[in-house]
């Protein structure tokens, strides 16, 4: 809960800190257990060969009093039954220095450490034992060396070590913070950006920090996200105007038309319906083209396209000019039919408003694995450099594609959004004769028809 209260960087650097003096701890721990082990075995090894020497005299009888030993080692030469039998210039000759129990336990190997008065030596000792002489008279050899080095030279390295190990993490947690503090520099940056373009909601990018990392990576695609959410923001914004816009020409209309009906009386239906079944044509339009922005695609089946066009042409009977639909037999896709039966209906629409003599849809299987239909009038057409523009929604054309004309911009529009949703591509082209051709390519099915995909 307190790690929470605090700052990243101080996080990062309380956590690390704490992980590298734990880290120093544990290899000062080592450091200085080996080194007291190590100035250990040094001395009882010392200790063990003068105790061998000496055992070597008694055994050769040629053992001298006092026994010689170097600085101030102090040798006792003990019987079984305790009497010191001799004992070097500095050792009791009287008593021995270790009872029966702890002249066992040295022999056994527990050297140990013991105070250094019992040898009138100050400090403490390290003792070691061996055993020496015949059989029938046992002696053990007893040497105690002076330790007082090794505890003074243990404590001298544990404090250099707490003090360095001390200074060192102050130095690192220093160092630490300016790095981190540097390298987190840029997320700050980030974030004032990203809270300037909130509070003030203008389309700016966020800073990319001039370096290859993740940071610069995050900012980029950040900033991306940034775009698209500002073209989207931006879209909806025409797209809510555009609806305003077609929306108040109707509803002026009608507005008018009731008024002079209420003025004089006379009330002629027709009209308002008719602008009552345009509005109701654009509000559903509308709410499909939301619809499609926000929901994922249906489930895709395979399909039959020439049946659904054979199908939707058939409701064109009566249309202002004859809709004949042509293909092979059998072209499976994997698609929603309803929506493709949609997208066809809105392009036979399109094409029946300006066709002159007749409406073709073809449906023609290509390599490899696509479905190809084609919606062809013989009409005016659009021109090349417009054929992009025209699928943007609420485009219309200066000629024959006013609102007179029964058109509200949005035919296209839907058709590119239903046919991009099942994984096809949709295109205007010069490939007809006379007219406009509208060209819908779909992935085509290995599966029956009729089944899922």
């Amino acid at each position: 809960m307190v790690l929470g209260r605090l700052s990243l960087r101080a996080r990062l650097i309380l956590l690390g800190t704490a992980g590298l003096a734990i880290g120093l701890a544990v290899g000062g721990l080592v450091l200085v257990t080996v080194l007291e082990t190590t100035l250990e075995g040094t001395v009882d090894s010392a200790a063990t060969q003068t105790a061998q020497d000496v055992a070597a005299l008694i055994d050769a009888d040629r053992l001298p009093d006092p026994i010689p030993a170097g600085g101030t080692t102090v040798v006792q030469v003990v019987d079984s039954d305790g009497r010191v039998r001799a004992a070097s210039a500095g050792g009791d000759r009287l008593v021995s220095a270790l009872d029966t129990q702890e002249l066992t336990a040295v022999l056994d190997g527990d050297s140990g450490y013991l105070p250094g008065f019992r040898f009138g030596v100050a400090g403490v000792v390290r003792v070691v034992a061996v055993e020496a002489g015949p059989s029938e008279d046992r002696q053990i050899v007893v040497v105690a060396t002076p330790a007082a080095d090794i505890a003074e030279s243990v404590h001298v390295v544990r404090t250099g070590l707490l003090v360095g190990f001390g200074l060192l993490l102050v130095v690192l947690a220093g160092l630490a913070w300016r790095i981190v503090g540097a390298t987190l520099a840029p997320v700050e940056a980030l974030r004032l950006g990203a809270e300037e373009i909130t509070g003030t909601g203008t389309a700016a990018s966020l800073p990319v920090p001039n370096s290859q990392d993740e940071i610069a990576a995050l900012a980029t695609t950040l900033n991306r996200m940034l775009a698209r959410l500002s073209l989207a923001s931006s879209r909806q914004r025409a797209f809510v105007a555009d609806a305003a816009h077609e929306l108040r020409s109707p509803l002026a209309s009608l507005r008018t038309q009731i008024e002079v009906a209420d003025a004089t009386g006379v009330t002629d239906t027709a009209d308002l319906l008719t602008e009552i079944v345009r509005m109701s044509g654009l509000v559903d339009d509308l709410l499909l083209l939301a619809r499609l922005d926000e929901a994922a695609p249906q489930r895709r089946t395979s399909v039959d396209l020439v049946e659904i066009a054979r199908e939707v042409v058939g409701r064109y009977a009566s249309a202002r000019v004859p809709v004949v639909v042509t293909g092979s037999a059998v072209a499976p896709v994997s698609a929603d039919p309803a929506a493709l039966a949609r997208a066809l209906s809105n392009l036979i629409d399109n094409a029946v408003r300006h066709a002159a003599a007749n409406v073709v849809v073809t449906v023609v299987p290509e390599e490899p694995d696509n479905v190809t239909l084609t919606v062809a009038d013989d009409g005016p057409g659009i021109p090349a450099p417009d054929r992009d523009r025209v699928f943007d929604r609420f485009t219309r054309l200066v000629d024959a594609r006013d609102r007179d004309s029964g058109g509200s911009g949005l035919g296209l529009a839907i058709v590119r959004e239903l046919i991009t949703q099942q994984g096809g591509s949709v295109t205007l082209t010069d490939d007809a004769p006379t007219g406009l051709l509208v060209k819908i390519t779909m992935p085509g099915s290995a599966h029956p028809v009729g089944q899922p995909s």
